[in-house]
């Protein structure tokens, strides 16, 4: 079987990137592009841009940590669009065998934490406004990220007691806090806790330097403070 080629104007579409990033990304072998003998012009195998763009953690923590640029399928610039986007994701777990009773969890949570980062962003987000939203249903993962303010800046305005990022994530996963933004669908992170210690559904997730593993069949709830610092939040979700 011929691997189908595409032009540069054709990848740039298709990974929804600029010509100039594409041209980057060879340059810096990100993204090498492939040349016919005695040739200039750049072409990408099609299923080499599949395997890219499959690369969530990738792209989200490279763009919380210095912006670079990533696939535009996985941007959502408003909730609006990240709702429409999570609708999208659900009927593809509806349409997947074996996802009956576990396909609303997944929804759930996914939910929660993309819900929260705009709640408490909205008219306040540093720079880029939105958050990072990608899945893939075949290796079961899904990937969320904003460059927001994060938790502890977040809670300190309305607990100024909290001085680390540690204690900041916990109190967001166990306790209400009144005079925060309206959480839309429940508790917030509180209930994204209870639902991930329940079901067969694994949580990494990222503020500043604290870190939330919840993973395997007795999953424990402790945030510990990490080797990285991030900006805003990022959370990885495994089903």
């Amino acid at each position: 079987m011929i691997d189908k080629l595409l032009i540069i104007s054709q990848a740039a579409e298709y990974l929804g990137v600029s010509l100039n990033t594409l041209r980057r990304w060879d340059e810096s072998g990100k993204l090498v592009a492939i040349r016919k003998e005695g040739g200039t012009h750049r072409y990408y195998r099609e299923k080499d841009l599949e395997v890219f763009s499959s690369e969530l953690m990738g792209f989200a923590s490279e763009w919380i940590k210095n912006g670079a640029e990533f696939p535009a399928t996985f941007y959502c610039a408003t909730s609006s669009i990240f709702n429409a986007r999570l609708t999208k994701m659900e009927n593809g777990l509806i349409q997947k065998p074996g996802f009956e009773k576990l396909y609303s969890l997944i929804v759930l949570v996914a939910g929660e934490i993309g819900d929260n980062s705009f709640a408490h962003n909205i008219g306040k987000w540093p720079d880029t406004p939105g958050i990072f939203f990608g899945y893939n249903l075949e290796e079961r993962k899904i990937v969320l990220a904003d460059r927001g303010l994060g938790i502890l800046e977040t809670l300190s305005k309305v607990r100024p007691e909290l001085k680390s990022h540690v204690d900041a994530v916990k109190v967001a996963f166990t306790e209400f806090v009144s005079g925060r933004a309206p959480e839309k669908r429940g508790n917030g992170l509180k209930l994204v806790r209870e639902v991930i210690i329940e079901g067969p559904i694994d949580l990494f997730y990222t503020s500043g330097d604290a870190e939330v593993r919840m993973k395997g069949l007795d999953k424990v709830f402790r945030v510990t403070r990490g080797q990285n610092t991030v900006r805003g939040c990022l959370a990885k979700i495994e089903f």
